[in-house]
């Protein structure tokens, strides 16, 4: 509620200041910003920024972006890319854009690599990686106000919405759960999640238990600790290996597993997991479907 009142603002003063100077308001990450008093060129740091301002109609304004956001539809093909992880400061400055809009991935500790472009003069807009599905929903509408995009955004947040209360409509029937180990990074260094990851949330909407749901958000597990916790299913979404799903079923020891014993191991697409934007939906049906085959069948 805090963060739709706080969009609910923004849009006012946007609104109010139309003809006025550049307002002062506050990035996602609560860093004082100044807007500009148009924006027609955008750089984009982040593939969930680049999806959103892609579906707000705004992929012709987008003069550069990051490496990770190449082969997003709509983003064109000729323009600049920068290294997400270590911005070249001086180069996104003599670009001259309106608007910047940054992930969180983009700065480490308390130094802001983008502090050259910000003292060019240039509006730079900090997003966090989302950690919750509201806070994706909020994202959308924070970054269709700045954009004057309101109703694009309303109607992404809508289409969005809906989609999750359909799955969730389901899920919420479902009493004899199955339980999942979702895996990040393959093996020997097996990542997954637990609570305070939207990845677990869409676990949790299509009606089933995620084995590491008791830890706390990004975790390094064991071959030991899931081979213990026996999963119904296993969902993975490495797109480093040629055949991921095959490499599991093939790993020493995890024959005993119930999700590797009955074949119900599965690939789910890695950007619709990775990307905390609108199309995390793509990657929920995909769940859905491999989780309960009949209660969703293809998605």
């Amino acid at each position: 509620m805090k963060n739709k009142l706080f969009v609910l603002l923004l849009v006012l003063i946007l609104t109010s200041c139309a003809q006025g100077p550049a307002p002062s308001v506050i990035d996602r990450e609560g860093n004082p910003i100044t807007l500009p008093d148009k924006i027609d060129t955008i750089i984009s740091f982040g593939p969930s920024n680049t999806e959103i301002l892609i579906a707000l109609g705004l992929a012709d304004s987008i003069i550069a972006a990051d490496t990770y956001s190449v082969g997003i539809p709509g983003l064109a093909a000729d323009i600049p890319l920068f290294d997400m992880l270590s911005p070249d400061g001086e180069r996104i400055a003599a670009l001259a854009p309106d608007i910047v809009f940054v992930t969180s991935m983009s700065k480490f500790g308390n130094e802001d690599p983008f502090g050259i472009v910000s003292s060019a003069g240039i509006c730079i807009i900090y997003i966090p990686s989302a950690a919750a599905i509201t806070d994706i929903i909020e994202d959308i509408r924070y970054i269709a106000a700045i954009t004057d995009k309101t109703e694009a955004g309303d109607l992404i947040i809508n289409e969005l919405e809906q989609e999750l209360d359909a799955i969730r409509a389901v899920g919420d029937t479902i009493t004899d759960k199955s339980t999942v180990y979702f895996e990040i990074e393959a093996a020997p260094w097996m990542y997954s999640f637990g609570s305070g990851v939207f990845l677990n949330e869409m676990i949790e909407i299509i009606g089933a238990v995620n084995i590491f749901g008791g830890e706390d958000e990004w975790i390094a597990v064991a071959d030991e600790a899931i081979v213990e916790l026996n999963p119904d299913v296993i969902l993975t979404s490495v797109n480093y290996l040629i055949d991921p799903v095959a490499e599991i079923m093939e790993r020493p020891g995890w024959n005993g597993i119930t999700a590797v014993a009955n074949k119900n191991v599965y690939y789910i697409d890695t950007d619709s997991c990775n990307r905390p934007s609108h199309h995390i939906v793509k990657a929920l049906r995909e769940m859905a479907a491999a989780v309960y085959p009949d209660l969703y069948g293809e998605q």
